[in-house]
C-alpha cells in the first residue's frame, strides 16, 4: 500500500503566505503607526490569517482647579477596548474652547504622566481649556473633550502701602495704630519685628477702596530702636504680592532737665539787667513746636527776637521769678526760673520797644536760652557765689518722639547774673 503524501499544492502555499502577510502587516503597524495610531495587534490565533486588533479609548474630560498661576488637572483612568490599562497620558491646554493651537502643559504635567493628576505651573493670565490624551507605548487614543473654561489670574497684587507712626513712644506704645492700602479685597498679612521680642502679626482684608487697618498693636516688649513693618497682600486667585515696608523708631524714655544756669551778659555782675541770660539744658532735643507753636522741626536752631509788637518780653517778678511771653508764639511753653537771689523788690519787664529780648533753641546743644532785652535793672547787686536757680518746666513740653518732659522743679548749678 502506498503512503499518503501531505499536499504541497498551490492552495497550501497560498495559506502560508496569507498568514505571513498578516504578521508582516502587524509588524508594519507596530513600526510605522507612530503616536497617532489608535490600534495595536494581538497574537495570531483562530486559524489562517486571523489576528486580534485592540484600540485605545478616547481620554476622559479633565477637571481643573486654579491657585494663582498654577492649574491642577485631574481625570479618570483610560483603558483600551479590550480593557487593557494605558501606560500614561499627555496633557495640553488651548486658549479657545474649540480649534486653536495645542500647548503642551508644564510643571508635573510635562511629557507622559503616569498618574491621574498633575499641576501645570506658571500658566499665563487668561482663560484656558485642558485636554487629556491616553497613551499606550507607541499608540495614543483620541484627545479628550476640552475641560470647562479655566480662568487663570497669574498677576500678583502690588506691594501694600503701610502707614505707621514715625515714633512709638510712651503714650502709644501699647496701642500703636498701623494702616495702609492694598489691592481691594485682598488679604493683607502684616508682620512687625524689632529687637528683644518675637514678631507681631495681624491679618486684615482690604475693603472695596483698598484700605485696611490693623488692630492696635502692643509694642511694649520690643527694645528701643528700630521697628520694622512688612506687609504682603494675597488676592482671591492666590497670588501674593512683594512686601511693602515701613519703619518706626521706638523711644519711650522721657527727656529731663540736665542744667539750669544764670549768666551775666550785662554791664554789672550781680545785677539783673539787659543782656543777662538763662541757659536751660535738656537730656535730648525737645520737639521745637512744643516750645513755640510756630517753630518747626527738624531745624537745628530756632529764634524769636526783634522789636515791635512781637518782641520777646522777659519779666522778673518782685519775688525774683523769671518768665517769658511773646506774641510771635501763639502757644509758648517755657515755664519759670526762680533766680535764687533777691535781685529786685519790684516787678521788672525787659521789653523796650527798640530792644526786645531773645528766645533761642538749639537742638544740637539741646539748650533753650532766654536773653533779657532793654529795661530797668534791678535795684540790688548780689555778690554771693552760692545762688542756686531753680527751673520749673511748663506742661506740654516733649521730646521729638512725643515723650513728655516732667513739670517738677529742677535745681541748677551755682550761678548768677
Amino acid at each position: 500500500m502506498s503512503k499518503h503524501r501531505r499536499s504541497t499544492g498551490p492552495g497550501a502555499t497560498f495559506g502560508l503566505w496569507n498568514r505571513i502577510a498578516v504578521i508582516v502587516a502587524g509588524i508594519l503597524l507596530v513600526s510605522w503607526g507612530g503616536p497617532a495610531a489608535t490600534a495595536f495587534w494581538g497574537s495570531i490565533s483562530g486559524g489562517p490569517g486571523a489576528a486580534k486588533a485592540d484600540t485605545v479609548a478616547q481620554g476622559s474630560k479633565p477637571v481643573t482647579a486654579v491657585s494663582g498661576g498654577n492649574v491642577t488637572v485631574t481625570w479618570a483612568a483610560s483603558t483600551t477596548a479590550a480593557g487593557r490599562s494605558v501606560t500614561g497620558y499627555s496633557i495640553a491646554r488651548y486658549a479657545t474652547a474649540t480649534a486653536g493651537t495645542r500647548i503642551a502643559a508644564a510643571g508635573t504635567c510635562t511629557g507622559t504622566v503616569a498618574a491621574l493628576i498633575c499641576a501645570d505651573s506658571n500658566v499665563p493670565t487668561g482663560t484656558w481649556y485642558y485636554t487629556v490624551t491616553p497613551l499606550l507605548s507607541a499608540w495614543q487614543g483620541a484627545e479628550s473633550t476640552r475641560s470647562a473654561a479655566t480662568a487663570v489670574d497669574a498677576t500678583a497684587p502690588g506691594a501694600p502701602v503701610i502707614t505707621a507712626p514715625v515714633y512709638v513712644y510712651s503714650s502709644n506704645v501699647d496701642n500703636v495704630p498701623v494702616s495702609g492700602t492694598a489691592e481691594p479685597g485682598s488679604t493683607v498679612v502684616l508682620t512687625v519685628t524689632g529687637a528683644g521680642a518675637q514678631p507681631l502679626t495681624a491679618t486684615m482684608t482690604a475693603n472695596g477702596s483698598g484700605n485696611w487697618t490693623a488692630p492696635l498693636l502692643n509694642m511694649s516688649a520690643f527694645n528701643e530702636g528700630n521697628i520694622n513693618y512688612s506687609a504682603r497682600a494675597t488676592d482671591a486667585a492666590g497670588n501674593t504680592s512683594p512686601a511693602g515696608t515701613a519703619d518706626s523708631t521706638k523711644d519711650v524714655t522721657a527727656p529731663t532737665v540736665t542744667g539750669v544756669r544764670l549768666n551775666n551778659g550785662g554791664a554789672t555782675a550781680g545785677k539783673v539787667e539787659a543782656g543777662d541770660y538763662v541757659t536751660l539744658t535738656f537730656s535730648e532735643p525737645l520737639k521745637a513746636s512744643t516750645i513755640c507753636s510756630t517753630w518747626t522741626s527738624p531745624a537745628s536752631t530756632q529764634t524769636v527776637s526783634g522789636n515791635g509788637n512781637n518782641r520777646v518780653v522777659v519779666n522778673v517778678s518782685a519775688n525774683d521769678a523769671l518768665t517769658v511771653t511773646t506774641n510771635s508764639c501763639p502757644v509758648l511753653r517755657v515755664g519759670s526760673v526762680a533766680l535764687g537771689g533777691d535781685y529786685t523788690s519790684s516787678n521788672l519787664s525787659f521789653n523796650t520797644a527798640n530792644s526786645g529780648g531773645i528766645l533761642h533753641w538749639s537742638s544740637t546743644s539741646q539748650t533753650l536760652t532766654v536773653t533779657l532785652g532793654g529795661g530797668s535793672a534791678g535795684g540790688a547787686t548780689l555778690t554771693s557765689t552760692t545762688i542756686f536757680p531753680t527751673y520749673t518746666p511748663a506742661s506740654g513740653l516733649t521730646d521729638v518722639a512725643g515723650n513728655a518732659l516732667g513739670t517738677s522743679s529742677v535745681p541748677g548749678v551755682p550761678s548768677g547774673f
